[in-house]
């Protein structure tokens, strides 16, 4: 590919820049600014196909708004790249998702001009009509407010709450709606399908829109007879079309789709519609991995390809001879062989199929596997109708997303007691995505659900144990929660056995101390106990494997005979194993002192994970000193 020499963008410090260009300039910019994705990307690897796709949306929108007085709420934030570097970040952009440099989704705390934390799907319309009401009540009748919502978020339901009431509050919201037919895979749902068939002809759009325009001109469009002339724009159209448009039904006026890669054409649009009183729907119909061939080709691969070289398009994978698997691959290799046994499994996963290994179980058996998309909760209460016909579903959602699904775990799973396997991927510290997509508090907010088995593998024979387990007793719902990357084990496979549930493992004795931890983190526990022991300090290692039910014979023999107890999580300290511990000390009168290593009572950063481990106090080299020091 061609390599485009930097001219314009190096001119451009925040958007007061961008908009004393000339909007002949503006294809340039968009050039330059896809180019600098492309090289800075390469080897400072972040999200890449997303922000290739809404590079010409960005620069209309910073071109037409006045930025930061006018509000832009970003959905999925992985699309907002182009927009940090055109506001005061591009000479930081180096240090994108690095520990202390750029977060890899917008900030409030990162930049003004980052209105709202983007960092889930769907909440950037009911964000930004809290927004424009706000402005309404204020008096800021001049103040703009818009909702970029793309990369399939308009399929979560929170996306519809705020669509179904932008109609009924007074505001002048503006939604852009970029249309890439992609989450991270390939959308699905009805509403992709709408989206894909939505009868607007090009034909039919020029008119409506001609005519809009020479109406304002003529000054016949008011305020007060929008609503009147907006029923009968829609009258029309469902009579020409035989279609009533969702949007127009909710009584959101509705534009495009259009070429969201003309950025002229957007900003012309824009320019003519930013002013009309009332919600309104802009459609854009962009192509994610937009200008580089490789990523146009394969969104998915490129979602966040890692580096690559940017001539030829090669991925520079780090080959995995002789390393242990990914614990997500075990899922998924793990679940087709399950199912291969057992008829009535089947797989259930918002939107995730890739990142989750699902893809595996997918291809084996398309017609027992489930994308609902981006849609959580769904996918929860979905895996309670399943199980309450007799099948078991493996619901797999990863450990962040699983928050807002916690009333549908409640409500229709555990007052049940429905069988379904919750495998909770990426619990844990996750690196370099940062504070939104953590898995910190799964134990915590789990724990405290009645009929709940919740469990934590030390390495990928365990996990094996536990699926085996779990689909083969009639558990009730039993959440399985294991971290994002590699586990210990090169040779992973084995033959599963079913567990005891609520029964841990002593792994190895000593005299001193005992180390209590639940899942991977026991790894690095017990390298930490033999590190202990070299310096003269005897230390037992009990591994618990179930959270919840507890195994209380086995506390009750750390209660009996130690005076010190550490426990390890990656998980947050409160509310999790450290405060199970406690509990159960407590109840059962025994007075040790008990030290808890786990994710700190705030929000972590974004870094690698050595280096939030570090942060946290995590780390081997703390467990050792904790260890060994005098307490």
């Amino acid at each position: 590919m061609a390599i485009i020499k930097e001219q314009l963008l190096s001119t451009i410090y925040n958007p007061d820049d961008l908009r004393k260009l000339s909007p002949e300039q503006l294809p340039q910019i968009c050039t330059e600014l896809r180019q600098f994705l492309i090289d800075e990307l390469s080897c400072n690897p972040g999200h890449f196909a997303s922000s290739l796709g809404t590079v010409e949306l960005t620069v209309a929108l910073h071109y037409v708004f006045k930025t930061p007085y006018d509000r832009i709420v970003w959905d999925v934030g992985h699309q907002a790249y182009s927009h940090k570097i055109l506001t005061e970040r591009r000479d930081k952009f180096f240090t994108n998702r690095k520990f202390k440099g750029l977060s890899g989704f917008p900030s409030p705390f990162e930049s003004k001009y980052d209105t709202f934390t983007a960092g889930h799907a769907s909440n950037s319309i009911s964000a930004a009509l809290g927004m424009s009401v706000a402005a309404n009540l204020k008096g800021e009748n001049d103040r703009k407010v818009i909702a970029v919502i793309g990369d399939a978020a308009i399929s979560g339901g929170l996306a519809f709450e705020g669509l179904n009431n932008a109609s009924i509050n007074p505001n002048n919201l503006l939604i852009i709606l970029n249309d890439n037919d992609m989450a991270i895979d390939h959308n699905v749902g009805a509403l992709n399908q709408y989206l894909v068939n939505i009868t607007t002809s090009p034909s039919y759009n020029k008119l409506r829109y001609d005519i809009y325009r020479t109406l304002v001109k003529l000054k016949l469009i008011s305020a007060e007879h929008r609503g009147a002339i907006l029923r009968f724009n829609n009258s029309i159209k469902a009579l020409i079309s035989k279609h009533q448009n969702i949007f127009e039904g909710l009584n959101i006026r509705y534009f495009g789709p259009i070429d969201g890669h003309d950025v002229n054409y957007i900003i012309r649009v824009l320019n003519d519609i930013k002013e009309m009183s009332g919600p309104k729907l802009l459609h854009l119909k962009t192509i994610k991995g937009k200008g580089y061939a490789p990523a146009e080709k394969a969104a998915t691969v490129w979602h966040a390809p890692g580096k690559f070289n940017k001539i030829t398009g090669e991925r520079l994978i780090v080959k995995d001879n002789n390393l242990p698997p990914l614990f997500q691959e075990v899922f998924g290799r793990t679940l087709v062989e399950l199912a291969k046994e057992n008829k009535k499994i089947v797989g259930i996963t918002p939107a995730m199929p890739t990142g989750c290994s699902m893809t595996y179980m997918m291809s084996e058996f398309p017609d027992r596997t489930f994308d609902v998309g981006i849609a959580e909760e769904h996918a929860v209460t979905f895996s309670g109708g399943l199980a309450k016909e007799g099948l078991i579903p493996f619901c797999n959602i990863y450990s962040t997303f699983m928050q807002r699904a916690f009333d549908e775990i409640i409500h229709d799973v555990a007052i049940q007691n429905l069988h379904v396997i919750f495998c909770l991927d990426r619990a844990g510290l996750v690196g370099e995505d940062g504070v939104t997509h953590h898995g910190a508090f799964d134990l915590s907010y789990l724990r405290c659900i009645p009929n709940m088995t919740i469990a934590s593998p030390m390495n990928e024979h365990y996990l094996r144990h536990l699926m085996y387990t779990a689909q083969a007793k009639e558990t009730g719902a039993f959440a399985i929660r294991y971290p994002r990357g590699r586990g210990s084990l090169v040779n992973w496979h084995c033959t599963p056995v079913i567990l005891e549930i609520g029964k841990g493992r002593k792994i190895s004795d000593g005299e001193d101390i005992a180390l209590i931890s639940i899942g991977p983190i026991g790894v690095s526990a017990q390298k930490a106990i033999t590190r202990a022991k070299q310096q003269g300090v005897s230390v037992a290692h009990y591994d618990m494997i179930f959270l919840k039910p507890i195994d209380e014979e086995l506390l009750h023999e750390i209660g009996k005979k130690y005076s010190r107890i550490v426990t390890v999580e990656d998980g947050s300290i409160k509310g999790g194993l450290g405060m199970a511990v406690i509990e159960f000390m407590a109840d059962n009168g025994y007075v040790p002192r008990i030290k808890r290593i786990g994710i700190p009572d705030q929000f972590i950063e974004h870094g690698s994970i050595p280096e939030l481990y570090k942060l946290c106090g995590m780390d081997e080299d703390n467990i050792v000193s904790l260890l060994t020091s005098v307490w």
